[in-house]
């Protein structure tokens, strides 16, 4: 009965956090804005303009997304204390671990919507392009960057996002050389943009017929998803197209032709490839967005007042800074070399459990702009 009674005082603390929730979340505004946008949706000739159209029913879904999650909150706050009063109240001890469980769980979800409010960046809410990049080291550094594949492809899974590859180069052996996917969801960016820089692993090698133990490295590239209605002004003759034979993973309509596409932006020295659509005029438009993305990235990441002034040296990833490292031998540990966040379950880590470090550096951050 006393584990009862503190469930209780914990559940009746929450009151105010979920208040200041609330507020930060402008749940009240969100609401009028639902509004305001379904009765625009019912107007004569609202289909007209398809490209608009759309953009407001996505507004939409997203707003009501939004409410629904922060009422289902309040609901399961609400119900939650209710069963433990009940149960305080019968003295029903059998419900304590159902109390406990139903507890914890509001707490976490209180906690994870409290840190999408940090995600206040002008691009936080759109999809990300994740760019995998295998460092020195051939086989073992190739294997290295398709497990960071696979565990950015499950984190987005966990969180029912969903991911398309735009580009994927195999390894020569195993693994992969280089690949860039689309994920897609709600604030994806926001939340992936702390996985950008190197990543170290230290394991003994599967491919070392001597046991040894190896260090390996891997480039994340982390960029917002640019749609078409915001104007980047490239010139034409800034940029070096070249066409090859798609490989890799794809579909059937890959190695058929040479329709995968790879930009070069001259200046910056900016490379971007797609090779996943159907035809090379797919492929190069969603090779110009990616570059958009990159330029619009790097613009913000350096505080430069224009795309013009991104110089090239400034967006490289230096294989020494690296932000996390992955360690499966001698011990289990990943740390982030940012936050000091760690966790020693490495299997759940690739699997993608990768929350603790990305709410890690979102508190960093928010702490480093108060």
């Amino acid at each position: 009965m006393i584990e009862l009674e503190e469930y209780r005082l914990r559940l009746n603390a929450l009151s105010a956090p979920l208040a200041e929730l609330r507020e930060a979340l402008n749940i009240d505004a969100a609401l009028e804005n639902i509004e305001t946008l379904e009765a625009e949706s019912a107007k004569d000739g609202f289909w007209d303009d398809l490209a608009n159209s759309q953009k407001v029913l996505q507004q939409i879904k997203q707003l009501r997304n939004k409410v629904e999650k922060f009422e289902t909150l309040s609901r399961d706050i609400e119900d939650t204390l209710t069963l433990c009063l009940m149960a305080i109240e019968e003295e029903e001890d059998s419900l304590t671990e159902e109390v406990c469980e139903n507890l914890n769980s509001v707490e976490s979800t209180l906690e994870e919507m409290r840190l999408s409010t940090l995600l206040s960046g002008e691009y936080d809410g759109n999809n990300a392009i994740i760019s995998f990049q295998a460092g020195a080291g051939g086989t073992e550094a190739q294997d290295w960057a398709e497990m960071l594949y696979r565990m950015y492809t499950r984190w987005a899974e966990r969180h029912g996002y969903t991911y398309k590859i735009l580009d994927y180069l195999d390894g020569e052996e195993a693994g992969i050389k280089s690949a860039s996917i689309l994920i897609e969801g709600e604030n994806a960016y926001g939340y992936l943009k702390s996985e950008m820089g190197v990543h170290r692993l230290v394991r003994i090698s599967p491919f070392d017929s001597s046991g040894r133990r190896h260090t390996s490295f891997a480039a994340i590239e982390v960029m917002p998803e640019i749609d078409e209605t915001i104007e980047i002004d490239i010139r034409d003759e800034d940029l070096r197209v070249d066409t090859y034979r798609s490989g890799g993973a794809g579909g059937q309509h890959v190695n058929k032709t040479d329709s995968a596409v790879r930009i070069t932006h001259i200046p910056t020295g900016i490379v971007v490839a797609c090779q996943n659509e159907r035809s090379q005029h797919q492929n190069r438009d969603v090779a110009m967005r990616m570059l958009k993305s990159k330029l619009i990235e790097i613009k913000e990441r350096e505080n430069l007042e224009r795309i013009e002034d991104i110089k090239g040296e400034q967006k490289k990833i230096e294989w020494g800074s690296q932000i996390r490292s992955y360690v499966f031998m001698p011990y289990t540990l990943v740390k982030d070399t940012r936050t000091n966040f760690e966790n020693g379950n490495v299997n759940a880590v690739m699997d993608g459990d990768i929350d603790g470090f990305i709410n890690a550096y979102l508190k960093m951050r928010a702490l480093e702009e108060k």
